[in-house]
């Protein structure tokens, strides 16, 4: 019995499937098959162009139905080859057939698609498609069998001899002994009563093996998917597992340090002889900016000893984390580099053009994911670019635009041209966003890591975050040096990040190394670390942004931050190259900026809204506190 299938069964009729084939014979269309290992996408607008004339298929119905016709067209073709004709009537749209796939290279031979029950109709397609019930192979199209109800093979023998004692009782109870073989008893027989040689016949329909083929196909797909299935939900169940471990951990080295510092201990630290302060703020504090600029002397090494000598004293240990964690060099910092951000703000004027201060761009935005490039997109227009262009995939264009009719929505993502139609746009744009809603199809995957190459020769700001995150992850040197970039990872991608460039485990009690150590791996880059105090390295330094936001984690809110970033980090290089900052990485000063934009918008919309806060709420906060923040 075949198994049941909801994307297979449906009748298609001959108009249907006359139109169905003039889309799939399209140039377009065949050319992305040719090109393409994984074809869902082609037959995604495969199925809207049939729409468009008024018939409502599924992707999965429309490849049903194309696979079963080229299976209908290589039997009734291999009945040609016979001379048989009733192999041409199972094809009813073979002229058509023949007229698409004469002009594409043969990749099966017919002959060896009949033998192996269909086993080479994954080398036609060039990819992994379901099996078809038996229905979709003969009686999808004309409802009928092609085949005769029985297909009679004929099976020969030789005569072969076989022993038969016979007796016969005659008169006087005597019996004669007949012939012990059979060549014996024919010689006996008389001449003209021959014996009829038997032909045994044997009913051995193809249809038979079809349906076996297919049953077998179908029972090992779905085992296929059942131990697939198996396997998120393991993985998913680890991550998960990972994480409440990674939580635990972290609040109980929370508790921890707050009992430390609760004891008599950690007072006396604080008020110790200031030799003793001296030597391990400056030995142990790694993450502290003074220790980039320490010079080598007789005096240092000196105290470089000390600082080993107190390692051994628990009081000196709490000293130094209390110092590199909340000593006052590190406040000075971030005030300076948030006024930085004030003199990379470009002023307003009249006798600028539109466009003038930013046009940004967004990869992202996919049929699952259509909030996070507008999110990007209109934090950038809020925060000040003049226009947004969101590059997305074909079935996202249209819910982006409903969402704000201010964004330009190029719908060119999953296009099989899209490298070239996005390049098109690049020379117009001033810094660029990867990642929002991209999703991770290795087609878009791909797509985006040839635009970030392109980007980079153009020499233009490009911030990282969300799925373009996973891109770096499976490809670090996509990124990997360039001074323009920006990561914008939160705990997880950070982790996974980490992992692979490290290859161990994150250090759950220091993340300012954690991240100085993963932006020096990815060559000095600008890394910046969301979490309850945002981190942002550049290789050299760790600036810590101690905005207060709220407790409120809503998504969308780092769409909202790279979007903010994507103008910023425009402003900050055009800034560091006009001379009106210096002494600082104009990316350090972009992140510092979004990063404090986006807190204080979360704490303003928490303060109106409360529990109930989104990101569209913190949107709306974009304008006063970037004016207060920046502009004063």
């Amino acid at each position: 019995m075949l198994l049941n299938n909801t994307t297979r069964g449906f009748l298609w009729s001959d108009a249907e499937t006359r139109t169905l084939l003039n889309i799939w014979g399209e140039q377009d269309v065949q050319e992305a098959l040719d090109g393409n290992f994984r074809n869902s996408f082609v037959y995604r607008d495969v199925s809207r162009r049939l729409a468009a004339m008024g018939f409502e298929r599924t992707p999965e119905q429309c490849r049903v139905r194309v696979k079963s016709l080229k299976r209908q067209y290589l039997l009734a073709k291999e009945g040609n080859l016979r001379n048989n004709r009733q192999y041409h009537r199972i094809a009813k749209f073979y002229d058509t057939m023949e007229r698409i796939l004469s002009s594409r290279p043969a990749l099966v031979d017919p002959q060896e698609f009949i033998d192996s029950g269909a086993g080479g109709e994954e080398a036609v397609d060039g990819l992994d498609e379901d099996a078809e019930d038996a229905q979709d192979v003969y009686s999808e199209s004309t409802g009928d069998c092609p085949f005769p109800a029985e297909t009679e093979v004929k099976l020969e023998y030789p005569t072969v001899p076989i022993p038969i004692p016979v007796k016969v009782t005659v008169g006087n109870n005597s019996t004669l002994e007949r012939p012990h073989n059979s060549s014996q008893l024919a010689s006996h027989c008389p001449a003209s009563t021959p014996k009829q040689r038997k032909r045994r016949r044997a009913n051995f329909p193809v249809e038979r093996v079809m349906e076996q083929f297919l049953k077998q196909s179908a029972q090992a797909e779905d085992n296929f998917y059942r131990m697939e299935e198996r396997r998120l939900q393991a993985e998913d169940h680890r991550r998960e597992a990972e994480h409440a471990r990674e939580l635990h951990m972290l609040q109980m080295l929370g508790q921890m340090f707050a009992n430390i510092s609760a004891r008599p201990g950690c007072v006396a630290a604080t008020v110790a002889p200031a030799p003793a302060k001296t030597a391990p703020a400056q030995v142990f504090s790694k993450t502290s900016p003074l220790c980039a600029h320490r010079q080598s002397s007789p005096q240092t090494d000196s105290l470089s000893q000390q600082g080993h000598l107190l390692s051994s004293d628990p009081q000196a240990l709490v000293f130094e984390r209390h110092h590199s964690l909340g000593s006052s060099s590190h406040s000075v910092m971030e005030e300076h580099i948030r006024s930085m951000v004030k003199k990379i703000v470009p002023p307003l004027s009249g006798h600028k053009h539109k466009g003038q201060d930013g046009r940004i761009g967004i990869i992202g935005g996919c049929q699952d994911y259509t909030g996070a490039p507008y999110f990007a997109a209109i934090s950038a227009l809020k925060v000040g670019a003049d226009l947004s262009h969101v590059f997305c995939t074909k079935d996202a264009a249209a819910v982006i635009k409903s969402y704000s009719p201010e964004l330009i929505v190029h719908p060119v993502l999953d296009s099989p041209n899209a490298v070239e139609e996005i390049d098109k746009w690049l020379p117009r744009l001033h810094s660029l966003v990867v990642g929002p809603g991209l999703g991770r199809e290795d087609f878009l995957l791909k797509t985006a890591k040839e635009v970030i190459e392109k980007s980079k020769a153009r020499d233009i700001p490009i911030i990282i975050d969300a799925d373009g995150l996973w891109l770096v992850t499976k490809h670090p040197s996509v990124i990997q040096g360039y001074q323009k970039g920006i990561l914008t990872p939160n705990f997880m991608e950070f982790t996974r990040l980490y992992e692979t460039l490290q290859h161990k485990p994150v250090d759950g009690g220091d993340h300012r190394s954690n991240v100085l150590q993963l932006s020096e791996a990815m060559g000095n880059i600008t890394v910046l670390l969301k979490g309850e105090q945002d981190l942002i390295a550049d290789g050299s330094t760790v600036v810590t942004c101690s905005t207060e936001g709220s407790a409120r984690r809503c998504g969308g809110q780092g769409d909202l931050l790279s979007g903010s970033a994507g103008v910023l980090a425009h402003w900050a290089h055009a800034a560091s190259q006009a001379g009106l900052i210096t002494g600082v990485n104009p990316s350090v000063v972009a992140a510092m900026g979004a990063s404090s934009l986006t807190r204080q918008c979360n704490k303003q919309a928490f303060q109106r809204h409360g529990r109930s806060t989104t990101t569209t709420d913190m949107i709306q906060e974009i304008g006063p506190v970037f004016k207060n923040l920046f502009e004063r």
